[in-house]
């Protein structure tokens, strides 16, 4: 049982900061980094690539629509070359900060409204995985399970890494509860833990319609800014150290694999 613990760091701005970034990169061993556009600025971009790069922890681009207000859970309307166009300038900014410490980005997860549109429209995935792969074929996909963003990037001959939400509840046809809904999201540090091991375990979880789903699973995300983020990373990882499982960073689950 290898599985990735990642989490979305850098999402401050300026002189505010959402997350204590540097300790949980003690509990994870991959970081999506904001690229400026929801959160994020040169500044912080810099300094969280250069922890990742001190704890060894995988670098992936947090793209997002150009929603720095909404923090990125406002869906814009653009057309698909133009979208294109905001997710290279997104990658290309943390590609030149990360070359600079010698680091590389191995991964790229969307953030929010553009996450959750690339989960359930084939039109807006095919653009972002074009995006992607023409900028490095070699960058992965955090992507949910059966998502369109999945079918997407595998048709265009791109590397998927199959992601659960630890703190979010899943609808049925295996994509995220709007967060107005009820159950959108698991708030008990325990439940969390549990349903992360279940997943682990089981590759299935319930959803808040009361089914249960098929759930399998190479990556856990954990909210940097959901409260105690640091502490629940670190019983997450305890968790699935103690049921026997290892905790792998996506690079190197993707090199034991080609070994």
């Amino acid at each position: 049982m290898k599985v990735d613990i990642n989490a979305d760091l850098g999402e401050g701005y300026g002189p505010y900061t959402i997350a204590d970034d540097y300790a949980m990169m003690a509990n994870i061993s991959s970081a999506n980094v904001a690229c400026g556009y929801h959160a994020g600025d040169p500044v912080i971009m810099d300094r969280t690539i250069r922890q990742a790069k001190e704890y060894g922890v995988d670098l992936g681009a947090h793209v997002s629509f150009p929603d720095r207000m909404g923090f990125g859970r406002r869906r814009i309307d653009m057309a698909l070359l133009e979208l294109e166009t905001h997710v290279l300038y997104q990658l290309g900014a943390l590609d030149g900060l990360a070359r600079r410490v010698g680091h590389r980005i191995t991964h790229m997860n969307p953030h929010g409204a553009l996450g959750n549109l690339a989960s359930a429209d084939r039109e807006t995935a095919e653009a972002l995985a074009r995006a992607t792969l023409d900028f490095d074929p070699d960058i992965a996909f955090l992507v949910l399970p059966g998502s369109a963003l999945e079918a997407a990037a595998t048709e265009q001959g791109g590397r998927c890494v199959r992601l659960f939400l630890a703190d979010r509840g899943y609808l049925a046809n295996g994509q995220l509860a709007p967060r107005t809904q009820a159950g959108a999201l698991i708030r008990d540090p325990e439940k969390v833990v549990e349903r992360v091991l279940r997943v682990m375990e089981t590759s299935e979880i319930d959803t808040v319609d009361g089914v249960v789903i098929p759930m399998p699973v190479q990556s856990i995300l954990v909210h940097s800014d959901t409260e105690g983020a640091v502490e629940l990373s670190l019983r997450i990882k305890r968790g699935i150290i103690e049921r026997g499982g290892e905790i792998m960073s996506l690079s190197n689950q993707y090199q034991s694999v080609k070994t």
